[in-house]
């Protein structure tokens, strides 16, 4: 099962990517049409508009999955196992609700997407903003396992705090111990 997970996520970079160089190739064609041959891809624009609303919502769950998300973690940090474990609990319950709230208004909204069509391309909008049925359900997913996870015990204290350290952080880390070693190499 974890497989097809790893494998389910891997699709979804493979699509950011995707979504990322066709929008890049898309506008950039678009300007040197305009700008040098006084002319341009229609599409182009539309497209590019498209692609980086997928590429959000994509990006969105890549992001829950590896605790990309921003959050402030000074006071959960200090609190004891008990508070941490309500803090998170109230965290994801008002994220599975927030899930909830957007799977629904896409499905509020879907009749009214189906018979809208794109100006340019000429799609049903349904195919740009249906990907909120896949991002709602598999944060909802993500959720649901965190709270499970949560209530059988199977959480570290660590997992408790959502909040991973910066890169920056995490690279002078690596760097003191070894600036250290260095300094009494020297000495």
């Amino acid at each position: 099962m974890q497989r097809t997970i790893d494998t389910f996520f891997k699709l979804l970079e493979f699509l950011v990517v995707a979504c990322l160089v066709a929008m890049v190739i898309m506008v950039f064609g678009n300007v040197v049409l305009r700008y040098g041959f006084n002319s341009g891809i229609s599409i182009s624009d539309e497209m590019s508009r498209y692609c980086f609303i997928w590429l959000t919502y994509i990006g969105a769950m890549v992001a829950m999955r590896e605790r990309g998300h921003l959050g402030v973690d000074t006071l959960v940090r200090r609190l004891s196992l008990g508070g941490k474990r309500l803090c998170f609990f109230l965290s994801e319950v008002l994220m599975l609700g927030c899930n909830v709230l957007f799977f629904w208004g896409t499905w509020k909204m879907h009749d009214l997407q189906v018979t809208n069509v794109s100006v340019v391309v000429g799609i049903s909008m349904i195919w740009i903003y249906g990907i909120g049925y896949v991002t709602a359900a598999v944060m909802g997913v993500m959720n649901l396992h965190k709270l499970v996870l949560l209530f059988t015990g199977r959480l570290a204290e660590s997992d408790l705090v959502m909040v991973v350290e910066s890169e920056d952080q995490v690279v002078l880390a690596e760097m003191a111990p070894q600036t250290a070693s260095d300094v009494r190499g020297r000495a």
